[in-house]
């Protein structure tokens, strides 16, 4: 394990997670050349950027901001290894098709976990902890302070063709895909793949598991 020991100003991690959540897959920018470490971090440093914006915290420009925040995460998630994860064996089974419309249905319904984050949290603090490597893969762990958060977040990432992309984020110990797949399982097993689908569609299938450590 190998201690990072830069500091940075974050506007809010949640600016990263609800900006993942309006995205489809896009082709990474940053090279597998730079560390996993140095990967997440020129993110983070591009969003506060932004954030920091004076013309976008002008009034009414919010959907702009939000907009440009996710032109930046787009480049850095493989949304579809999310959603694959997330599925678990079903996803054998699906045609492209189908495939295709459960990561839109996936991508949706991250959006609507994590929507309304993204003002939600200024100022805080974060500490890049470590950078732990195994073959392609690796977990970028790094702690989130600030008045009204103290969190822990574990970015995993993988090295595919040169780039690194995002596929999961722990946080405070619970992974986003983990929790997406047990609850899809459990309507899996009651309602078929189909009813999940309804569901999902509908918008009628809310995902709890991160409320206490989302709230402000």
């Amino acid at each position: 394990m190998r201690l990072i020991s830069s500091e940075t100003r974050l506007g809010t991690i949640w600016v990263v997670m609800a900006s993942m959540v309006a995205l489809l897959i896009g082709t990474s920018v940053a090279s597998a050349e730079q560390t996993a470490t140095e990967s997440v971090k020129s993110t983070i440093d591009e969003v506060i950027y932004i954030l920091n914006s004076e013309e976008l915290k002008q009034p009414g420009r919010s959907v702009e901001r939000r907009q440009k925040i996710e032109q930046v995460i787009r480049q850095r998630v493989s949304y579809k290894d999310m959603a694959k994860r997330a599925l678990g064996w079903s996803w054998i089974e699906l045609t492209d098709t189908e495939r295709q419309e459960f990561v839109a249905l996936f991508v949706q319904l991250l959006r609507d976990t994590f929507a309304g984050r993204i003002d939600n949290y200024t100022d805080e603090q974060v500490l890049y902890l470590s950078e732990q490597r195994e073959e392609n893969c690796a977990e970028v762990r790094m702690k989130l302070s600030g008045r009204k958060v103290d969190t822990t977040l574990d970015f995993r990432l993988a090295d595919k063709v040169g780039h690194w992309y995002v596929y999961d984020v722990v946080i405070d110990g619970a992974g986003i895909v983990s929790n997406y797949h047990a609850q899809f399982a459990s309507i899996i097993r009651d309602h078929s793949y189909g009813g999940l689908v309804n569901k999902m569609k509908e918008k009628t299938l809310v995902m709890k598991a991160f409320e206490t450590t989302t709230s402000p």
